[in-house]
């Protein structure tokens, strides 16, 4: 019933659980996906919180994502061969304010109750020498040099480029290398009974990375970077129609992220800590691949 009501909760967005609890009381259709009775007493939403535990140290969100991508392919829907990766930043729930050194003693009095003023302008600050008292996993990071920084996770996905659904996922603190940390642990999953591509922007685009992903016998369909440097591939790689193909089916990542962020209630996360935000990440993306899939199964065959 639970896991019921978090499905309800992404595909249609209900920002809290304590909401959730409110609608799954007056909807009658909430209350028969769920498997109540029209006179049954819904939970607390507490209940949520004190099982949450269970739901992480069984690890049902990857259960789940598992059995949604074995349904996929039980009917044909997936790729064996081509593959795209990309990352996302996902906003972690807790403040700047929250962002202090770690060697710093203690303040001698107490700060001021509710939101206290804290001026760090002008203080340098990285996750070498600060935290955040709140949740000390997330990690300060910036998309570009035009964007603000703020505490960030980063979510991985692996997407087949037949019918652009995920295949694997994983959440990491946010650092500028854990994009290509993770694609190379995705990658090394892939099924090798044959040569596999795997598509990705051009960010990945270094010659360390393109080094291991030939050397797990995946060719390298990455988008060239030509802005400040020589492209890491060449003609023998992009002149071929398939590397083509791939540029063109890679960009359908960026659907999943639109979609976890705008409907799966991702752009901020609600936890805290790396195992509960990748807990929601994956079950998120379990959610997305069951919506694509009504719709693909009820495309003509």
């Amino acid at each position: 019933r639970l896991l019921r009501a978090l499905l309800l909760q992404l595909l249609y967005s209900v920002r809290s659980e304590r909401l959730l609890m409110e609608q799954l009381d007056y909807n009658l259709l909430f209350r028969w996906f769920v498997g109540l009775k029209a006179d049954d007493r819904v939970w607390d939403a507490t209940v949520f919180t004190k099982n949450r535990q269970r739901l992480l140290d069984g690890d049902i969100a990857r259960a789940f994502f598992e059995r949604v991508v074995a349904q996929a392919r039980a009917r044909g829907l997936l790729s064996d061969e081509h593959f795209t990766v990309d990352g996302t930043l996902i906003e972690a729930w807790a403040s700047l304010k929250s962002f202090k050194r770690t060697d710093s003693p203690p303040p001698a009095q107490p700060p001021a109750p509710g939101n206290p003023t804290v001026n760090f302008h002008g203080e340098r600050r990285s996750n070498a020498t600060h935290a955040s008292t709140t949740d000390p996993e997330a990690r300060l990071f910036r998309k570009g040099d035009a964007h603000e920084a703020k505490l960030y996770y980063q979510g991985h996905v692996l997407m087949e480029n037949r019918h652009g659904l995920a295949v694997d996922a994983s959440v990491t603190p946010a650092t500028g290398f854990a994009e290509r940390e993770q694609a190379l642990a995705m990658a090394a999953r892939l099924p090798t009974r044959a040569r596999v591509t795997l598509g990705a922007d051009k960010s990945y685009d270094t010659r360390d990375f393109v080094d291991a992903l030939r050397g797990l016998a995946v060719t390298p369909h990455i988008a060239q970077n030509m802005t400040h440097r020589r492209s890491t591939l060449d003609r023998r790689t992009t002149r071929h129609v398939g590397y083509q193909t791939s540029q063109r089916h890679r960009k359908r990542i960026e659907e999943i992220f639109g979609w976890l962020k705008m409907i799966g209630l991702l752009r901020k996360t609600r936890h805290r800590g790396a195992a509960r935000v990748g807990w929601m990440f994956t079950f998120g993306l379990a959610v997305y691949n069951l919506v694509r899939l009504r719709r693909l199964m009820a495309l003509p065959t």
